[in-house]
């Protein structure tokens, strides 16, 4: 059941039991997701280190989905108060809209006052069993009370996915010449399409301080990137900005990880061929899904050097767009890949109908027992 917000693509989810299906569906999600990492890992696509940082922001989202479901546990129940339920973007992404994280945020900087004010968990589960034996009542204001506990400790323990993830650095080598090359990696929630997006950038230090310590510029640069985090923003705009910005630090490589959309027959509303996939394949509960996952990356192709001041030069980087059609300028990129996750059902659905736009779309299919297999 759900309840139309004014904005007639953001669903409100104020039934009890689709809400926990909906979390409950993310929750297995984030799990085939690592399992995609790893078959990547192991064939050439991903580092063990990139998959250490995917897997990181992975258990962050379901951390925040895990609070968000805690907070709406209860909704469409009668708790004696109204706490609105969970609303999320259901013609364009499948996931929670921004506003929810931005919510969370505020909620996680009040938490410790919240929890100073609220009974301990045993004092409520002891006050339920006393409502259920004594009073012979479902105690669904307690389980709401209750439910607010757990939300709040696990804001308070923090390793949540906020709509602005800072940018964290990781030393990679040291060159002979004394260059550094480190990873920075940061992610946000983009509110204008409602998705999680993860960015990792390879740069070559030539500072006299390692870029981490460095008091002056680890601030500036941080504070550069996270106001870049935007995915309307073509890799190319980034990277040269960054490299013009900064004369001592090279941006060698950078990818963008958009983590969705998500689709699924029982929640979404969105166009196109993967909603008749799975209205065709009917696909028992918990198999009725299916995940868009868009990888970009532009690298460096060469370096130009360009004066500086009145009898100093800096390198400029040059970067390699895509050759393949003449795409390469608009899309800002070296190279765009697609995949899809999908369960068993759907996928083979999908092979039968065999739309246009995806013989180069990469397809990870999930088995009934949970094994990621790719096709």
């Amino acid at each position: 059941m759900a309840d139309h917000t004014p904005n007639k693509d953001h669903v409100g989810l104020s039934d009890t039991f689709a809400s926990r299906r909906y979390f409950h569906k993310f929750e297995g999600i984030m799990q085939h997701m690592l399992r995609v990492a790893g078959v990547m890992e192991a064939e050439g696509g991903l580092t063990r280190d990139e998959v250490v940082i995917l897997t990181r922001y992975a258990t962050k989202l379901t951390f925040t989905f895990r609070a968000l479901s805690l907070k709406y546990l209860l909704v469409g129940r009668e708790t004696g108060r109204f706490f609105g339920s969970l609303t999320m973007d259901a013609r364009d992404s499948g996931f929670p809209v921004a506003e929810e994280i931005m919510t969370m945020a505020n909620d996680a900087q009040q938490a410790a006052r919240h929890l100073e004010d609220m009974p301990s968990v045993e004092a409520l589960k002891d006050q339920m069993v006393h409502t259920i034996l004594s009073d012979r009542k479902v105690p669904t204001k307690l389980q709401f009370a209750l439910s607010q506990r757990l939300y709040y400790e696990d804001l308070a323990k923090g390793e949540l996915f906020w709509v602005q993830n800072d940018p964290e650095a990781e030393w990679m080598v040291t060159h002979s010449d004394g260059r550094r090359t480190f990873r920075l990696h940061w992610a946000s929630y983009d509110s204008q399409v409602n998705l999680p997006v993860i960015y990792m950038m390879e740069v070559e230090d030539s500072g006299d301080i390692g870029l981490p310590k460095d008091t002056r510029r680890w601030p500036e640069v941080q504070a550069h990137l996270s106001a870049q985090a935007l995915g309307g923003l073509k890799l190319l705009t980034i990277a040269k900005g960054f490299d013009e910005d900064f004369d001592d630090l090279h941006p060698k490589r950078l990818r963008r990880f958009h983590l969705g959309p998500m689709y699924s027959h029982a929640f979404t509303q969105q166009a196109g061929p993967l909603r008749e996939v799975l209205a065709e394949a009917r696909a028992p509960k918990g198999q009725d899904w299916a995940l868009v996952w868009t990888e970009e990356e532009l690298v460096s192709d060469r370096v130009t050097l360009e004066k500086s001041r009145w009898f100093s030069t800096v390198e400029r980087e040059v970067f390699a767009l895509d050759p393949f059609g003449g795409k390469g300028a608009d899309l800002g990129a070296t190279r765009v890949e697609r995949s899809i996750i999908l369960p068993q059902r759907p996928y083979q659905v999908l092979e039968e109908k065999n739309p246009p736009g995806f013989g180069s779309v990469r397809k990870f299919v999930v088995s009934p027992k949970g094994r990621v297999l790719q096709y």
